[in-house]
């Protein structure tokens, strides 16, 4: 970090005051109650939930009913500084440098400081560590902090003369101005990440990221067994090896009318024929009185390709449940979704860490016959072709996204020979490793970033801490 062009010695100490953010603010005022309502007239109507990242796109800011005997003592001015008073962005600012005519809502508190303040300098401060440590030992609120008015009007800091406000606001925007475009850059590095990602997936998933086992095979001159021969193979499997009741039932074949064509030596076929999917169990107040209390599995455990386990809850268990709801190294695991169409559909392969265990009925469990297609079948449920049969699968009438077990069943899966999987999720695992290396330099970045932010803030108001 470049050395600012000053020294906050530079004043004399009688020049610097240390005072409460009361005995500055000509007014520190709570917003107007009122309801949000969508409409192009009337003035905006300015929320919490409106400040995103530092910034708030107006035009997206809604109106509200207000008298207007009332606008005025709530109408937003360039300079003032709202803060959040309650939730998870409690105590953070937003200045309001141009506005359209907008008034601000209940749960902001409004700061406005006369002409001899540069507003810009206090709301640099208010993003300093100094700031925070006293915000945090001032928040009050069981379950939810809060800060009300009182609380922020006895923080303190510092206040040098205008022109230095001036100059300390000056080289701290130079330097973040520097810093943004350098997180920015990092920013897209993040995106061609993700589309990299998704690419590699696609191309795998088509049979273009690697040579098909079919186009090996007439180089080498041999045969090999096909996507359908295999297929044909696992459906023996499953019938010779199925201990349920009464008569064994073919599970459907794919209808392929509408699927789109694939690689020689390539086959479709539905998830039910590849393996047998489980619903879970629910949790209710009986469980806890059954002896066997053993680890299960929500939906908080299973995202992306990634198990978080730090957090394992229990659950009873009756012993003729177990059969069905023991999870098993490299069974696939299916969130159903609860609407929303980014969350259904998101999948894991269990690693067995945790045994014995069981999963709640939000998560769906497929035992395949073959455990060593688990990766090829997770990739391709991953990859955009198999989202889309996802998506296409969990949706509705109602405009809502959920699977169910015979949902899960109904995915068409596209296969290719035992050996080809094999292949591209060796080169599908070798390629996102390179990009996970490359994401994680990104992310150290982008958090000595944000460490870098406040060590310009706290140089640029060391006179806080002299003065203390």
């Amino acid at each position: 970090m470049s050395a600012f062009p000053f020294s906050t010695s530079e004043e004399s100490s009688d020049n610097w005051r240390r005072v409460n953010l009361k005995s500055i603010a000509s007014s520190i005022q709570y917003g107007y109650t009122a309801s949000a309502i969508d409409r192009p007239n009337g003035p905006r109507f300015l929320r919490i939930t409106d400040i995103q990242d530092g910034r708030v796109d107006w035009e997206t800011v809604p109106s509200c009913d207000i008298p207007d005997s009332q606008i005025p003592k709530y109408r937003l001015s360039a300079g003032d500084i709202v803060f959040a008073r309650t939730g998870a962005t409690t105590g953070k600012s937003f200045l309001v440098r141009d506005c359209p005519d907008a008034v601000f809502a209940s749960y902001l508190i409004r700061v406005r400081v006369s002409p001899d303040l540069d507003s810009r300098y206090l709301a640099a401060f208010f993003q300093s560590p100094d700031y925070w440590r006293q915000i945090e030992g001032g928040k009050r609120g069981i379950g939810q902090p809060n800060v009300n008015g009182k609380i922020l009007g006895e923080i303190e800091l510092p206040v040098p003369p205008l022109r230095l406000q001036k100059e300390i606001v000056a080289e701290i925007e130079k330097q973040f101005t520097r810093l943004d475009a350098g997180v920015a850059a990092l920013r897209r590095v993040q995106a061609n990440l993700k589309r990299y990602r998704a690419a590699v997936l696609k191309a795998a998933c088509e049979g273009r990221l690697l040579p098909t086992e079919a186009e090996l095979a007439k180089v080498e001159g041999r045969t090999y067994e096909t996507g359908e021969q295999l297929l044909a193979r696992i459906l023996a499997d499953r019938r010779k090896n199925w201990h349920g009741r009464g008569k064994y039932k073919e599970p459907a074949v794919p209808d392929t009318t509408n699927l789109p064509p694939h690689p020689d030596g390539w086959a479709w076929a539905r998830l039910e024929q590849l393996g047998v999917t489980y619903g879970g169990l629910t949790k209710n107040p009986k469980r806890a009185k059954l002896p066997n209390q053993l680890p299960y599995l929500r939906v908080a455990n299973v995202y992306a390709n990634e198990l978080r386990l730090n957090e394992i809850e229990y659950i009873g268990v009756a012993d003729s449940e177990l059969e069905k709801l023991l999870v098993h190294a490299g069974d696939l695991l299916i969130v159903e979704g609860n609407g929303s169409k980014d969350q259904i559909g998101r999948l894991a392969i269990w690693d067995g860490s945790i045994d014995p265990c069981v999963h709640q009925n939000h998560l769906i469990k497929v035992r395949l016959v073959n455990p060593a297609m688990s990766k090829w079948i997770l990739y391709w449920l991953q990859s955009t072709g198999g989202r889309h049969f996802v998506e296409l699968v969990a949706s509705s009438t109602s405009g809502l996204y959920t699977l169910s077990v015979n949902k899960v069943g109904d995915l068409p899966i596209l296969l290719p020979p035992l050996a080809e999987q094999a292949r591209i999720v060796a080169e599908v695992e070798r390629r996102l490793s390179v990009a996970d290396e490359l994401e994680a330099a990104v992310t150290a970045n982008l958090q000595r970033a944000t460490r870098l932010r406040q060590s310009i803030l706290q140089r640029a108001f060391a006179a806080s801490m002299q003065m203390q």
